[in-house]
């Protein structure tokens, strides 16, 4: 995915720590109840790549995207936007296939009716388990921003890189600037007048209860602590999550995390698909669908 097919195909649109077209001046009024799209784990590759097959190809999670994504363009109400919460690709940084497999992502995801913004998290494979300074720095130059903030429809979201609270020992700068701008974004003013407060990260802070030993799904339990009583402070509603290929999640002091299975690869008994996400103004409403079994209307209220 380079700056070729980024000028041409995928319009890169986090950018300076915000989402153009979803700032608070446009999208922070209240007006209505609204939905919106959530999916996970693309990981254009994986499927080939778990059944051992040489070379490996992404037939498949193309075909996923393809279904995803009508149904997007075709629904009423249109959604506020798309979310796709890391593992865009299944190439590591670096490795085989990768920049094919950017390619195909970028091209796919261009197919995204303009007026429905996607909103692109990192995830590990995306950056590296081990993110370098160059790993993300690539993905910012290619996808966007791996933190930022957005309005809409008066409920303010942020975007976190889940792989600082992972394994930030080569980035640790890049992950204290990423703590100091959360700070400023939870503080009262930053989020002044929103209806709620929402948060979109690749890696769950925990699959079923915030006290949970360490998995390779979840976040080590001492900066597990730490943040969730963070962002339960600042009063953030729901916590938006992929990496685990699988429908989890659960609640911290009423704060509702949501662990959405893969747009590509599942790993537990759900089909690929995508979370419909309604918003009202007493509450965050979500249920996951199967891609065949996606409706294309939807009631709000």
């Amino acid at each position: 995915m380079g700056t070729d097919i980024i000028s041409s195909e995928f319009r890169k649109r986090a950018r300076n720590g915000e989402y153009e077209g979803l700032d608070k001046e446009k999208e922070g009024e209240w007006n209505g109840s609204f939905m919106f799209i959530q999916g996970a784990d693309c990981q254009y590759g994986m499927i080939d790549d778990m059944a051992e097959k040489t070379p490996i190809r992404w037939e498949e999670e193309i075909k996923m995207t393809r279904i995803a994504i009508d149904k997007i363009n075709q629904m009423k109400p249109k959604p506020k936007f798309f979310a796709v919460c890391g593992d865009l690709v299944h190439a590591f940084p670096g490795e085989e296939g990768r920049t094919e497999q950017e390619q195909d992502f970028a091209r796919e995801f261009s197919r995204l009716d303009p007026s429905i913004p996607l909103v692109c998290c990192c995830g590990n494979h995306d950056v590296g388990n081990k993110p370098t300074p160059q790993s993300i720095q690539r993905f910012r130059d290619t996808v966007g921003d791996d933190y930022f903030s957005f309005w809409a429809g008066g409920v303010k979201c942020l975007v976190l890189n889940s792989q600082y609270y992972e394994d930030s020992s080569l980035v640790k700068e890049m992950s204290e600037k990423q703590n100091e701008w959360l700070d400023r974004e939870l503080n009262g003013k930053c989020r002044q007048g929103c209806k709620h407060l929402i948060t979109f990260q690749h890696i769950p802070w925990f699959l079923k209860h915030p006290d949970e030993g360490n998995d390779y799904f979840n976040i080590d339990r001492n900066v597990r602590s730490k943040m969730l009583e963070k962002l339960h402070k600042a009063g953030v509603k729901t916590v938006f999550c992929g990496h685990y290929h699988r429908n989890a999640g659960g609640f911290y002091k009423g704060m509702e995390e949501v662990v959405t299975s893969a747009m590509g690869c599942p790993l537990g008994t759900e089909k690929s698909g995508l979370r419909v996400v309604t918003v009202t103004e007493s509450g965050i409403n979500h249920k996951y669908y199967a891609m065949d079994d996606i409706p294309l209307s939807f009631e709000l209220d």
